[in-house]
C-alpha cells in the first residue's frame, strides 16, 4: 500500500487590503516544493471580507 506525507503552505498576499499575488514569487515557491518531490494537490484562498483574499493555501503530497 502506498503511503503519503502531506504539507500545507500558506502564501501571504500583498497590497493594502490584501489579495495581490506576485505570480513570479508564487510560482517560484511552488517550484521549490516541486524540486523537493512535493506534488501540488490543491490550492485555495482564504477570504477576509468582500471577496478579498488574505492567504493562498497550497496543499502538497509526496510518497513516504
Amino acid at each position: 500500500m502506498e503511503q503519503w506525507s502531506y504539507k500545507t503552505v500558506k502564501y501571504k498576499t500583498g497590497g493594502f487590503l490584501g489579495g495581490k499575488v506576485d505570480e513570479e514569487e508564487f510560482e517560484d515557491l511552488l517550484n521549490s516544493y516541486g524540486y523537493e518531490g512535493w506534488e501540488l494537490v490543491s490550492c485555495f484562498d482564504t477570504s477576509v471580507s468582500q471577496g478579498q483574499s488574505r492567504d493562498v493555501v497550497a496543499i502538497f503530497k509526496r510518497k513516504v
